[in-house]
């Protein structure tokens, strides 16, 4: 069975970002912000796989993308003020990256395919 890498990196994607707020020194809503964001991108690719239609697959991913997007934007806010690291910075964001990048051709072909 191929190895379903928007999953695994979704995954990782939260669960980094998990260990990575038990040791902030940031504002109460940054952190619980940007926990949100990121296990939202892992949960709502689990249920695109699961989705009961094309359609409600695509849903899941959009969703996902704009998820995405809020975390690469906590992620900035983190760094600017300098509760984050440059190479933290650079790590996440680039997991993010693959991740919208993935989304963005999955979507693209799931819209191709309903017509």
């Amino acid at each position: 069975m191929p190895k379903n890498y928007l999953l695994v990196y979704s995954e990782q994607l939260a669960t980094d970002i998990e260990l990575l707020c038990q040791n902030l020194k940031a504002p109460s809503n940054t952190i619980f912000q940007i926990r949100k964001s990121s296990s939202s991108v892992y949960a709502n690719i689990r249920e695109a796989n699961y989705g009961q239609s094309k359609a409600d697959m695509l849903s899941k991913f959009e969703i996902a993308l704009k998820e995405c997007s809020e975390t690469e934007g906590w992620l900035q806010l983190l760094f600017n003020t300098n509760a984050i690291d440059e190479d933290t910075y650079k790590k996440h964001r680039n997991l993010c990256g693959g991740i919208r990048r993935i989304l963005i051709s999955s979507c693209k072909t799931l819209k191709e395919n309903k017509q």
